[in-house]
């Protein structure tokens, strides 16, 4: 089954110790037991566009749908046999990157 870990992040500029280093390692042990998909990082809120082009009303708004303190600022695509170990892999993942994450996942 596949899932996406959300990382969930603040402007607050939280980032301590060597935490590249303990993502990375993280990346690599997601690799090596083939729970990889991919992973990437995503842009603040402020660089969001939200679209709705429902019935052609090309409509476009600058900044995020949310409005919260907090936002996704990353994420990880997993492969895991259940929900159990993509709950263990989110634990994982929230120690490495040191932020909260949110699991689902992926329906179908």
């Amino acid at each position: 089954m596949r899932y996406i870990i959300l990382v969930i992040d603040s402007a607050s500029n939280t980032a301590v110790g060597n935490e590249m280093a303990a993502i990375d390692a993280f990346n690599d042990q997601l690799r090596q037991d083939g729970n990889w998909i991919y992973a990437a990082g995503i842009a603040s809120p402020a660089k969001a566009k939200v679209i709705d082009n429902r019935d052609d009303a090309d409509l476009v708004d600058s900044g995020s749908l949310f409005t919260d303190y907090e936002h996704y600022s990353g994420f990880w695509l997993i492969e895991a046999e259940s929900d159990s170990l993509a709950l263990a892999l989110a634990k994982a993942g929230s120690k490495a990157c040191n932020r909260k994450v949110e699991l689902r996942p992926f329906l179908g």
